[in-house]
């Protein structure tokens, strides 16, 4: 085969080759996610990683990349459940607790929305956080965590759960991604 031919069989493969490098530097794509039911849908940062759900009651679970100086990925779940939005907020509070031994409920955030016509309660809580990885097995302390949590109370699907955690600055770095999937629910 000659030198030409062989050149113009590897100039598709070149072609293609140099678009996927283009691409690399652009952001990745949200991912468009069926929640509650398949009621709503939502948009997960694009950088997330899709894992498979570790416990068979988490719907959807996401490794989010570690940010620089941080050992550990943060992680996302997302599940319906039962109780109410205050017994499940105090729970998360109850998972965290405060090196100067004050309560992790006053230095908590909450906010409460409307978003898609559903009710929206958002929490932001930080500390040293016991962190579970099923709930039979035994915690870890994990200082300087932070969670960003989402209950959204559906009106035909009960109630849905968001749970962002993982090192503060691996969370600080993506909260913004995290709001804008919040913020992204929209019914089906």
């Amino acid at each position: 085969m000659s030198l030409l031919k062989l050149s113009i069989l590897a100039l598709p493969a070149l072609i293609l080759s140099l678009a996927s490098v283009a691409r690399a530097d652009e952001p990745a794509k949200a991912k468009s996610i069926a929640i509650a039911g398949d009621s709503f849908k939502i948009d997960a940062p694009g950088a997330w990683v899709t894992k498979k759900p570790r416990t068979m009651i988490v719907e959807h679970e996401f490794a989010v990349p570690a940010a620089k100086g941080d050992e550990l990925d943060g992680r996302v779940t997302m599940m319906s459940a039962g109780g109410g939005v205050e017994a499940n907020v105090q729970r998360w509070y109850d998972q965290f607790k405060q090196t100067d031994g004050s309560s992790t409920k006053e230095k908590a955030k909450v906010k409460n929305l409307d978003i898609a016509g559903q009710k929206v309660t958002l929490v932001d809580i930080a500390g040293t956080y016991n962190d579970k990885p099923s709930p039979m097995a035994p915690g870890v302390e994990r200082a300087n965590y932070r969670m960003l949590g989402a209950i959204i109370v559906t009106k035909k699907s009960g109630n849905y759960f968001i749970k962002f955690y993982g090192p503060q600055k691996t969370v600080t770095d993506h909260e913004e991604g995290f709001v804008k999937m919040i913020d992204s629910l929209t019914a089906k």
